[in-house]
């Protein structure tokens, strides 16, 4: 199973409604490839998906109105951050809260190469 598809499948799991919205092919998560650990994998595709539904074309869950969108998004950073939260790896949840906050501010700032440019820095110091 994709990484991907593990997130969007807890996703489904605590909210049923959700499976509506799931796309029918996923791909591989991006950045999340790279990472061997498979608590950091699951965060990294979980938050880039939530990123991706705030900023983005989402690669997981297609067709939601725009407020949906950053709910689920919202949800997706507390699943993933939970998940390495749970397994008391503070330095990733450190380095991912400091991703989705430096993202934002990115996007704020109109510069969405720079953003891109801290998914490859957050995921190279992850793996």
């Amino acid at each position: 199973m994709s990484v991907l598809r593990g997130v969007v499948t807890e996703l489904v799991g605590i909210d049923p409604t959700l499976a509506a919205y799931v796309a029918p092919d996923l791909p591989a998560g991006a950045y999340a490839d790279r990472i061997g650990d498979p608590d950091r994998r699951f965060t990294l595709a979980a938050v880039r998906e939530g990123y991706l539904l705030h900023y983005g074309e989402p690669a997981a869950l297609i067709d939601m109105e725009p407020d949906l969108r950053l709910l689920v998004g919202d949800a997706l950073y507390a699943l993933g951050l939970s998940r390495v939260a749970g397994a008391g790896d503070l330095t990733a949840v450190a380095e991912l809260s400091d991703l989705i906050s430096g993202t934002a501010r990115a996007h704020v700032e109109g510069d969405g190469e720079r953003a891109e440019a801290l998914w490859a820095e957050s995921a190279q110091r992850l793996a």
